[in-house]
């Protein structure tokens, strides 16, 4: 369904052709909600300096050319030429009846859009760090295929480097088969500090552990099975915190550090045949410009260490490379920590600079903030270790599960054992989703699985309820209805449903997952206000029943559409 923006500035261009001539057709106005009316148009004073005229003028001259017959009432304007707008009952009632609300507009030139989300670390568990670059990054990927661009996901999870030669070492210690090394799939850390311990203690160990690190970057046979063991150990624990999330992550999508091992002589090669890379105090670096230190000194971007080794830089540049040559990317997110904001930017630098990285194609980094626990510090277990992903999310479903026992509803065992796991999961995701992401926020269940407020559950019940309504229904013939918005209430939510695809293309085009989250609160919230003042069930005549029967359902596919970009699931019934 075109959005109401789309059609709007469709109008707009058409005025202003036959106002002031082809050149300014392309002019799209701004446009937002606004108190006076349902739409406020900023065209005029932009233009005012470039036409030589007073806004309001020009305003008044763009309104005696537009055609908004059947669509709005008679344009307004406001202060120094500001045009509002007001969509007509009949406009609204007439383009929700044609159904497609919960569609969003197509992109008429899709995009390849590559995301590097997720990216935990090989033998080693998932810790509550992991949950936003994992949702966001996921709710960006679901939200771009709805607009119909390809997505390229790229789980940049690590899998190489000095620490595997210990992992390695460990492993052929207690046997590939051993019962300790199948515990990776459940709980890495325990196989890891175990081998760190050893590291630490046993000299020989060691020892062995350097060599065999050696001969992992060297691609010895007998190595490399060894470590394919190890990252397959942590595959299957991987795939059972995606399927416990509920993302879309595969196998298919995994793209760690180890998938550049063979590019990285070639990236330094290519960056000192430019001339942008220099041997500075033994490395390999390159100094991006616009980026200097504290002392004033420009700030380096090191390539190859003093010992030979390759760093985090040299593999993302390599990933920069990849992306665009290979993986043909239009855009490129990276949903990462905000800490590593700095180190992105100088190799989107020297990425540009070494021609890797088009003009055209946009990198952009989606700062992630920190999950925060009640004292106002990164969220940590009572020792002071970073809290693991799993627990989290089990005692939100075990907590959502106690809800619902707590509730008059009835359920069998295994439809509790559902609904618990869709509201537990889409309470966290949605609570981690409706702030923005570069900020950070307290991880409180108490909060995320309140029924009221803006929350998962709130919405989840919303839609809940709606289904409630229908069923109660006597049949189906309401699905074909037409819609009337007579009441002011039906008015009001109709124009909020038709706000969805508009939303949905912001939230795309800012990587904002949470304004998304915000227009879902408002719809329900709209809808319960609809429902309190229009009888539905026991409407005053079956047409009008009818209509805001098909009213609730149109509002019920919109939810579902949204919080299922967001990768949250709407249960029968709460």
């Amino acid at each position: 369904m075109p959005s109401l923006t789309s059609l709007l500035n469709a109008r707009f261009a058409a005025a202003l052709e036959q106002a002031f001539g082809a050149d300014f057709a392309r002019r799209d106005p701004v446009i937002r909600s606004s108190q006076f009316a349902d739409f406020q148009a900023n065209l005029a004073l932009p233009l005012a300096k470039e036409l030589k005229s007073k806004p309001r003028d020009i305003a008044t001259t763009i309104v005696e050319n537009l055609d908004l017959e059947g669509v709005c009432e008679t344009p307004e304007i406001s202060g120094p030429g500001f045009i509002n707008l007001t969509f007509t009952p009949e406009f609204l009632a007439s383009t929700l009846s044609k159904g497609g609300a919960a569609a969003a507009e197509q992109a008429t030139d899709p995009l390849r859009i590559v995301i590097d989300y997720s990216a935990p670390n090989v033998a080693k568990e998932m810790h509550v760090g992991h949950l936003r670059t994992t949702v966001v990054g996921d709710a960006l990927a679901r939200t771009h295929e709805f607009l119909g661009n390809t997505v390229v996901r790229q789980n940049h999870i690590g899998d190489w480097g000095t620490p595997f030669g210990m992992l390695i070492e460990h492993l052929l210690d207690v046997g590939i088969e051993s019962e300790t090394a199948q515990e990776i799939s459940e709980n890495p850390n325990a196989f890891y500090q175990a081998a760190r311990a050893k590291f630490d203690s046993d000299e020989d160990f060691a020892t062995r552990s350097r060599a065999r690190v050696v001969s992992l970057q060297g691609g010895d046979a007998q190595t490399l099975e060894l470590w394919t063991t190890l990252v397959g150990y942590s595959k299957t624990y991987f795939h059972r915190i995606y399927s416990l999330l509920g993302v879309t992550l595969t196998d298919d999508d995994l793209a760690g550090e180890s998938t550049y091992n063979d590019d990285l002589a070639a990236v330094c090669a290519e960056l000192e045949e430019k001339g942008l890379a220099r041997i500075s105090d033994g490395a390999l670096c390159v100094f991006p410009e616009g980026f200097t230190g504290r002392d004033g000194e420009p700030l380096p971007l090191i390539i190859r260490k003093s010992d030979g080794g390759y760093g985090y830089a040299t593999t993302d540049l390599a990933a920069v490379r990849r992306r665009v040559r290979d993986l043909s990317a239009d855009r490129v997110l990276y949903v990462v920590g905000s800490p590593q904001a700095m180190h992105f930017e100088m190799v989107f630098s020297v990425a540009r600079a070494a021609g890797w990285l088009p003009e055209d194609v946009k990198p952009e980094h989606v700062k992630i903030g920190n999950v925060l626990g009640d004292d106002g510090k990164i969220l940590r277990t009572r020792s002071g270790s970073p809290l693991r992903l799993a627990e989290l999310l089990e005692e939100a479903i075990a907590r959502a599960r106690t809800t619902l026992q707590e509730s008059n509803a009835e359920f069998t065992a295994d439809e509790e054992a559902m609904v618990a796991k869709i509201v537990g999961i889409g309470a966290v995701k949605y609570a981690d989703l409706s702030v923005a992401h570069d900020t950070s926020y307290t991880f409180d269940l108490d909060r995320m699985l309140a029924p009221i407020g803006n929350t998962a559950p709130y919405l989840q019940y919303a839609g809940a309820r709606i289904r409630s309504i229908l069923r109660k229904a006597d049949g189906d013939a309401f699905t074909a209805a037409p819609i009337h918005l007579g009441e002011a209430a039906e008015r009001d939510l109709g124009l909020a449903i038709l706000g969805f695809s508009d939303v949905v293309a912001e939230a795309a085009a800012g990587s904002a997952p949470h304004r998304l989250c915000t227009y879902l609160f408002d719809l329900a919230q709209s809808f319960t206000s609809f429902y309190e003042q229009c009888p539905v069930l026991i409407a005053d005549s079956a047409e009008v029943r009818d209509s805001r029967l098909r009213l609730s359902q149109t509002v019920l596919e919109v939810l579902e559409a949204g919080l299922g970009v967001l990768g949250i699931g709407v249960p029968e019934r709460m």
